[in-house]
């Protein structure tokens, strides 16, 4: 079990290249927006969800309702019901599960639903953990980073701060990458971000992203992979 663990940590470290930019950016916005270092921490070790963490803060930040931000923050983080159904064919029927689907992010899934069912069933919660927790523990580490030393950072490197600007973008397009292997992936994806595209152009951003994601699942569904190769 702990080769399987340390084998789940190994795995986990590319993914802190992605998430250390995207979560500095994080701690960096929460100092900004009057959050405390502590704060912003405990927001990402108790949230730990990415993108609705910079709602939440931007939503508090701006005065909006508490029910309406967390609302908003619960419709963000509804993809995971998805992740859910994914991988429920390889969870194993333990009591640790519940716990550990706190450390199920969008990174963390993707490596699951590769890795989890080549492992023996009695390896996948500890691959699972040692994942979760070394990409976790990143992520606050990074947070706290952000919002210790964000503003030294930026003001001793101005160009860090669009990169910063660009890093949580930048996480989901590795995700986006490797998909792009068949005329069908690569159909649903420009679909998506063409519709995206024309959707903000039109000032229609408050539905350009659900919009643009049920545009490109569509289109992937309606290709068959045999119209795909013709």
């Amino acid at each position: 079990m702990t080769a399987t663990w340390q084998m789940g940590a190994r795995e986990a470290l590319p993914l802190l290249s992605g998430y250390l930019p995207a979560a500095l950016s994080f701690g960096l916005v929460a100092n900004q927006a009057g959050f405390s270092p502590f704060e912003a921490t405990a927001l990402s070790l108790l949230i730990y969800a990415g993108a609705s963490q910079f709602l939440f803060v931007g939503m508090i930040a701006g005065g909006a309702p508490l029910w309406l931000t967390v609302v908003m923050t619960l419709l963000i983080n509804a993809r995971h019901a998805i992740y859910a159904i994914s991988l429920a064919p390889w969870v194993t029927q333990s009591r640790r599960w519940p716990w550990l689907m706190h450390g199920l992010t969008d990174q963390v899934f993707a490596l699951a639903h590769y890795r989890l069912p080549l492992l023996d069933e009695k390896e996948r919660t500890s691959w699972f953990f040692g994942t979760a927790i070394v990409a976790w523990l990143g992520w606050a580490g990074g947070t706290l980073l952000g919002s210790l030393i964000g503003e030294q950072l930026i003001e001793q490197w101005p160009l860090l701060a669009s990169a910063m600007a660009f890093a949580l973008s930048a996480l989901f397009l590795v995700l986006l990458a490797p998909r792009v292997t068949s005329a069908r992936w690569s159909s649903a994806l420009l679909i998506s971000a063409f519709a995206a595209l024309i959707l903000a152009l039109n000032h229609i951003t408050n539905i350009a992203v659900p919009m643009a994601a049920a545009l490109g699942a569509l289109c992937f569904y309606l290709l068959t992979e045999s119209a795909a190769r013709s």
